[in-house]
């Protein structure tokens, strides 16, 4: 044992630091060995440390060394581009340099690595905000892409082929000037080491590359003196009798000099300038984080301050275009409508906003349960008929005879998407017909009947919720664009038919999420086709009194004659609600009441005992909705009186709050007047309440709409 312990100290004395100590021993000489093992491995990594930094400052010292020794910028990125690449295990690279023209400044690939240029391949020079290079340049911020789809790149040698894994894009400038783009891919993804090297190496080189920059412009000025100074020493040869007049130029050559003199000053305090600048660049890195994190915060706030006017603005709107009392004008009645459709407008924005805000931060939340296929197909069309008889169009919902009659999935989710896709169908459909046909697919190939593009989902038997429409159809080269952000399929389709273009976007995020995908398929003047294809899980194959009949006929609403006389009581604080809450249901024949906070609505409720049903706000002074409705659910004569709890802020727990209170619905401002008056039918007609039920189109007791733009 100590011949073993002392061979081991003996080699790491020597410098070997690859051997232990691993015979058995006990007592101290247990403890001697274990206290060498730990020594030995502590000046394992102490070492290990040691080379990674020796490797980082030495390579550093290296490069700078000879960037320094290089005359032009195409010098310095040849370079770059020789020697970078392999020292952080790279199989791609180029070199972008800004340059100057009469439309702005533009990145110029001027040295590549490892690069296969071929017919169609990428352009050689972008404009700033173009391609990732050109957000690069635009943002002056590192972009790291990790699981670079395949077919995005290809690293290629004599024996083969592969596709890159990860790109990083890294910009070279000064403190207030952008000088040039860096692009790598590798195979393998940048260890850290080397992403450190990358991040030290340039912003080293943009002082570099501007000193180069700043040096030729000096070599310019100094061959134009040169020159000068010629043309000056020819005249004087020719010129000697005019004395004074070289006189006077050679005072123009002095206060030249002086300036060439000036600028050289210059140069050396914005050198200066350049290493005060890169210490301020972490600083700001971290503002554009807080920056980032105050504006998810204001959009979620904000949510609030918009929904609560736009609740009564829509409200109102909707009330006077339908002129129930028949004194309005013709002329009235469509400016009615039109601030209904702008106000839905902008609530649709803000829906998509929000979600966009919430999918980009990584919190859109998804709750699976179960439920019945029967009551989305119900809400598909009761929210989809009145659209489509406007515009004299076909719905048609039709289903497989072996779906599910029951699906776990996040139902708020998909109706979501199903709305988005349907919706997009009948904004784009002129004359024809819009159909949602449920049934199931097998995911190893696409559809080769329809030329397009999909995001392939993983192989296997999912359920297909495909939305087909006879409208005005897509160009193959714009079906990928349209599931961009703010993008449709070209100018002139946004002119026409308006929107922002989030809808497909945050859709194709939300069937992520679900764990499906996206197809598009569609042919210009023919129509579209979008799949959603989901995971879901099904129970019993859906009945035939459950399955709904090929075509529906298409039908005004109807009235709400079994509203007529019943007692609602509304509890808002905010009286502009009210006042159109009030209007909207004294229409449909209720009656109505109102508290103005959650304390008056229970001392109301205990006073009296002909309420029908109860409308909750539940950002209330003094008392909120939510201890509202705990408290009314306490009083036994109570237990069964429908509540509805409404909100404009619509917080991802209110929903989950509120139904634990005690609440039967749960409803996001601005509210729709029919999709209200629907749920007030179901509750006030209804048997009392059970755990589980819930209004058709809805979620399980109380599923009414989803969070913060989800439905």
């Amino acid at each position: 044992q100590v011949r073993a312990i002392a061979g081991v100290t003996s080699a790491v004395a020597e410098g070997d630091l690859t051997r232990s100590i691993t015979v058995d021993a006990s007592g101290e000489v247990a403890d001697l060995k274990d206290n060498i093992n730990a020594m030995v491995e502590s000046l394992r990594r102490t070492t290990r440390a040691n080379q990674e930094q020796d490797w980082l400052k030495g390579n550093l010292a290296r490069l700078s060394e000879l960037v320094q020794g290089q005359r032009g910028p195409t010098a310095v990125a040849e370079l770059v581009m020789t020697e970078l690449p392999p020292l952080v295990d790279a199989q791609y690279g180029a070199f972008y340099l800004v340059q100057q023209d009469s439309e702005g400044p533009r990145l110029v690939r001027i040295a590549d690595y490892g690069s296969t240029p071929a017919p169609g391949s990428a352009p050689s020079q972008f404009r700033f905000g173009q391609s990732l290079v050109g957000q690069a340049a635009r943002d002056r911020r590192t972009i790291l892409v990790s699981s670079v789809p395949p077919g995005y790149a290809t690293v290629a040698s004599g024996l083969g082929s592969a596709d890159p894994t990860e790109l990083i894009l890294l910009p070279v400038q000064t403190e207030d000037q952008l000088l040039a783009v860096i692009e790598l891919a590798a195979v393998t993804p940048f260890a850290l080491l080397h992403r450190d090297l990358l991040d030290r190496f340039t912003a080293a080189l943009g002082v570099n590359v501007s000193s180069l920059l700043a040096n030729a412009r000096t070599d310019e000025l100094l061959q134009e003196s040169r020159r000068l100074t010629g043309e000056l020493r020819a005249r004087s040869s020719e010129l000697q009798s005019r004395q004074e007049e070289l006189q006077e130029s050679n005072i123009e050559l002095a206060e030249k000099a002086e300036l060439l003199a000036e600028r050289n000053r210059d140069i050396e305090a914005k050198n200066l300038e350049i290493e005060q600048g890169r210490r301020q660049l972490e600083a700001r890195a971290q503002q554009l984080s807080t920056t980032s994190r105050y504006k998810s915060e204001f959009l979620a706030n904000m949510s609030h301050e918009l929904r609560t006017p736009l609740n009564s603005l829509l409200i109102l709107a909707q009330l006077l275009a339908q002129n129930p009392e028949h004194n309005l004008t013709p002329k009235q009645v469509e400016y009615a409508g039109i601030i209904h459709s702008a106000g839905s407008d902008l609530l649709q924005l803000i829906n998509d906003m929000l979600d966009l805000s919430k999918v980009e931060a990584g919190k859109m939340e998804i709750t699976p349960e179960e439920f019945p296929l029967r009551r989305l197909l119900d809400y598909v069309e009761a929210t989809f008929h009145p659209l489509v008889a406007q515009k004299s169009l076909e719905l048609t919902v039709a289903t497989a005879p072996d779906v599910p009659a029951d699906l776990v999935t996040d139902e708020a989710r998909l109706r979501q998407v199903l709305r988005n896709l349907i919706s997009n169908a009948v904004k784009f459909t002129e004359h024809g017909r819009v159909t949602l046909t449920v049934e199931w697919a097998e995911t190893r190939s696409a559809d080769a009947s329809w030329p397009g593009r999909a995001d392939p989902p993983a192989a296997g038997r999912m359920l297909a919720f495909r939305v087909e429409d006879t409208g005005i159809g897509i160009a193959d080269k714009h079906l990928e664009s349209i599931f961009g952000a703010f993008q449709q399929a070209d100018g002139t389709t946004s002119r026409r038919y308006g929107g922002t273009g989030l809808g497909l976007s945050i859709s194709r995020e939300l069937a992520r999420l679900l764990g499906g995908s996206i197809q598009a398929q569609s042919r210009p003047g023919v129509g579209s086709r979008f799949t959603l294809l989901l995971p879901v899980q099904g129970a019993e194959p859906l009945g035939e009194a459950d399955r709904p009949p090929e075509t529906r006929t298409v039908e005004a609403p109807a009235g709400h004659p079994d509203l007529a006389g019943r007692l609602a009581l509304v509890a808002d604080d905010d009286r502009r609600n009210v006042v159109a809450l009030t209007g909207a249901l004294e229409q449909a024949g209720l009656r109505v009441l109102h508290a103005a906070n959650g304390r008056t609505c229970v001392e109301m409720l205990r006073m009296r005992d002909d309420v029908d049903l109860v409308l909750m706000d539940l950002m209330m002074p003094e008392l909120d909705g939510f201890e509202a409705t705990a408290r009314i659910r306490e009083m036994p004569r109570y237990a069964t009186l429908p509540i509805i709890a409404l909100t404009a802020k619509a917080l991802p727990d209110d929903r989950a709050r509120s139904l634990a209170a005690g609440a039967d619905d749960h409803i996001t401002k601005p509210v729709d007047t029919a999709d209200l008056l629907a749920r007030i039918r179901y509750w006030l007609g209804r048997a009392p309440r059970t755990e589980g039920a819930g209004p058709p189109g809805g979620a399980a007791r109380g599923g009414g709409g989803a969070e913060a733009g989800g439905d």
